[in-house]
């Protein structure tokens, strides 16, 4: 039997097992309400309208799914004014989808591009002051619009962070949303995992992990899988190669997916045949950090000092030169969101928020061990979300 034939028989059995329950995605009500509390917002900072352009908010705010092809290639723009119906700009690729799917939404597609339908639709609306997404919106696309803006004496007011406040703090039916990925992505991992065996290539176990993903029910991974074996794991985000994985090396395994919007995110790391002492006694320290990292989660609690209760246990063990990233950050509708779980996050963590828990050590020719779990933010501490123990019970 080859390497390859093994996971592409498991995807059969898997895929007509698949026993996952999925709850409908009702995104339209949670629109309407975001909307208002976007022109409440807006009313507050005297502004007559935003353009919001990042893609996540863009769904946060529409339920609009279309992907972007780039940063300088938009498969639309909102335009929120402060008052009455929002607007979907996009052009003719995108209209049907946007019709179906911003409900509650003014469609408009532009023939000539964005800006010229702007330079019509903006006075037409008596917009004055214009928000604009600063930390998303081109430095070229700004330019543009000061052009067309200032013909028609309109003040541009850069924003940040106007959604992603809103997106931080996650509903009741997010987090079950979140929670469903998360399993999913739980069984997919122990379909491969089940099946991994010396001779398979880094690459090969990737591309096993996201076929599974999709057939499973996934709408894609939530980022590029990581697979890497024996010092390859010493690199935290180290890309799949055609390495060929042998009896007695480290295996570590990021994966996550998109399942009605929202991702996943959990990484394994274990072993082999016969579990090596180094291996074990690292493991222990990873996963004691991990733990006191999940017992200094709450509300109020701050973010930097969260980090630091797990970073004390991996120095205190000596290797504390081996751990550089921080312990965790946010996950939603995008992989990586706030809040950050960093040496450098003043911030209080607060009910709803959704984070990582990733401590690692990674020692240069040797190897890494990384473990991941995701957790909500709840008053009196947090509920872990994840129910896979593998490389967590030594």
């Amino acid at each position: 039997m080859t390497a390859l034939s093994m996971p592409q028989r498991g995807f059969i059995e898997l895929a007509q097992g698949n026993t996952l329950s999925i709850l409908p995605l009702t995104n339209k009500p949670m629109s309407k309400q975001r909307i208002k509390k976007i022109q409440k917002s807006l009313q507050g900072r005297k502004l007559d309208a935003v353009l919001i352009t990042e893609p996540h908010n863009r769904h946060y705010l529409s339920g609009y799914t279309a992907a972007d092809h780039g940063i300088q290639e938009s498969s639309g723009v909102l335009l929120i004014p402060k008052k009455g119906k929002p607007w979907l700009l996009t052009d003719s690729r995108f209209s049907l989808q946007a019709e179906e799917e911003a409900q509650g939404f003014t469609v408009e597609v532009y023939r000539k591009g964005l800006f010229a339908l702007l330079k019509k639709l903006l006075p037409a609306l008596k917009v004055q002051r214009l928000g604009f997404e600063s930390h998303y919106f081109l430095h070229s696309s700004v330019n543009k619009l000061e052009k067309i803006t200032g013909k028609i004496k309109i003040k541009l007011v850069p924003l940040l962070d106007l959604v992603e406040r809103m997106r931080v703090i996650k509903t009741e039916e997010e987090i079950q949303l979140i929670k469903q990925s998360v399993h999913l992505n739980e069984q997919v991992f122990q379909a491969i995992y089940k099946i991994i065996a010396p001779g398979m290539t880094e690459i090969e176990i990737a591309l096993a992990l996201e076929q599974t993903m999709r057939k499973m029910g996934a709408e894609r991974p939530s980022f590029e899988t990581i697979v890497a074996f024996g010092s390859n794991a010493a690199k935290p985000h180290a890309i799949p190669t055609d390495r060929i994985l042998k009896d007695g090396e480290v295996v570590l395994i990021d994966m996550g997916l998109l399942l009605q919007g929202y991702c996943s995110d959990m990484t394994r790391t274990f072993m082999i045949g016969k579990p090596k002492k180094k291996f074990q006694q690292i493991l222990r320290i990873v996963r004691k950090a991990q733990l006191i990292g999940i017992k200094a989660i709450r509300a109020g609690a701050v973010c930097r000092e969260v980090d630091k209760a797990a970073r004390k246990v991996i120095d205190d063990a000596g290797y504390g030169d081996f751990f550089g990233h921080s312990l965790g950050h946010g996950v939603g509708l995008a992989v990586h969101e706030a809040p950050g779980l960093g040496p450098r996050n003043r911030k209080k963590l607060q009910a709803g928020m959704i984070v990582t828990i990733e401590p690692g050590i990674y020692i240069p020719e040797w190897g890494g061990i990384r473990l991941e779990n995701m957790a909500v933010v709840r008053k009196d501490g947090c509920e872990v979300l994840n129910q896979d123990t593998t490389g967590l019970d030594l």
